[in-house]
């Protein structure tokens, strides 16, 4: 930790707020699609994008003499000035309202809704929650909470502990391979070096191989919850990330129903679960 963490200074980003918005192509549908491992087709005005879309929108842009070590702009501005080097998307949740369609303008409005510290088992973490809410012409699209979670240098996350892994009823296997990384941080306009550069990723922050993104997981386990329900996303989903997911091997995507709805999971190449969600309709 570069300086010391005043929890009280970062609280006083509690309520700011800021906008943007993005238009839906159908290149941007087409670049999802193929990440997503679904059919690529030729999306059409007001055919409808992937339901995480909005994750590829109105993205952050700052000039490449205003970012950090890490990829990301430098601390500051609308999110507080953590001075943690280590951030990553912790989870969050989704609201599926309406689906964002080619040819939509959507505005996303965000808002800081809570800054936490606590003490992990290797250093301390401090959580930043933003409420987003994304809407088109024809009113809310999506409600969404973003958990993200800076920690520090002094320790690196250590795998959980094995367990006996869940069983899936249902069950789809891909490849975690740099190619796929690097496709998702093109569509979301993600600089952050954790998923490309293997170099800073080991060397620097000290884990073992390049980091799946988050939300790239979660779309991936919203889709698999949608296409067992008829095509219809969750009306509400929470989701977690448990542990790191690394390219370079197969990982899996897993979903069993339940009384409530259905439990979502990825897992890597033994099995154990790196984020788990649960959805309801």
């Amino acid at each position: 930790m570069t300086e010391k963490l005043d929890i009280d200074h970062l609280r006083q980003w509690i309520g700011r707020t800021t906008e943007a918005s993005d238009i839906v192509t159908a290149q941007l549908v087409k670049g999802l699609r193929a990440t997503l491992f679904q059919e690529i087709g030729e999306p059409k005005p007001g055919d409808a994008a992937p339901f995480t879309a909005h994750w590829c929108l109105a993205q952050p842009v700052a000039p490449t003499s205003m970012l950090g070590q890490d990829g990301h702009p430098t601390r500051g501005g609308f999110l507080p000035p953590v001075p943690l080097p280590r951030r990553m998307w912790a989870g969050g949740e989704l609201e599926f309202v309406d689906a964002l369609r080619v040819g939509d303008e959507a505005k996303r409005t965000s808002r800081i809704s809570d800054v936490t510290m606590k003490t992990g088992s290797t250093s301390i973490l401090c959580f930043v929650s933003v409420q987003h809410l994304v809407a088109t012409s024809r009113g809310i699209a999506i409600r969404e909470r973003q958990d993200i979670v800076y920690r520090d240098m002094s320790g690196t996350p250590q795998p959980a502990a094995a367990k006996p892994p869940p069983v899936a009823k249902h069950r789809e296997t891909h490849m975690a391979d740099p190619v796929l990384l690097f496709r998702y941080s093109a569509l979301t306009f993600n600089g952050h070096r954790i998923h490309y550069d293997r170099d800073y990723v080991t060397k620097v922050e000290g884990y073992p191989g390049l980091i799946f993104h988050g939300p790239l997981q979660a779309s991936l386990i919203v889709e698999m919850a949608a296409k067992l329900h008829g095509g219809q996303p969750p009306r509400k989903i929470n989701y977690r990330g448990l542990q790191p997911l690394f390219e370079g091997s197969e990982f899996s995507i897993n979903a069993n129903e339940t009384d409530a709805g259905m439990d979502v999971w990825t897992a890597n190449s033994v099995g154990q679960p790196t984020m788990k969600g649960t959805a309801t309709w």
